[in-house]
């Protein structure tokens, strides 16, 4: 850029050489709809699963908090079948 006193100041000027020829091809404008999204995290696809478990049986639960407390609860058939299913679960 030459600069010939302070009235023939021009703007930035363009790389390139000042008169070549350029072709401009417009295209016609796409306009994307937006598309709404949603991810869930793995936690919240776990609360979900949760929320759908049956509600806790509080008569079964005072139950067994009873036969514990007595000492009758864990028996010896019980205490087999327990060992059985972790055998076969194993195995």
């Amino acid at each position: 850029m030459q600069v010939y006193g302070t009235s023939y100041l021009h703007g930035a000027q363009p790389i390139g050489a000042p008169h070549a020829a350029r072709s401009y091809q417009s295209q016609p404008a796409q306009q994307a709809s937006p598309a709404d999204e949603l991810a869930l995290s793995p936690e919240a696809l776990l609360l979900d699963r949760v929320r759908d478990l049956p509600d806790i049986r509080t008569d079964r639960v005072q139950q067994i908090r009873a036969q514990l407390a007595a000492g009758t609860y864990e028996t010896g058939d019980k205490l087999n079948a327990a060992l059985d299913r972790l055998l076969d679960e194993i195995a």
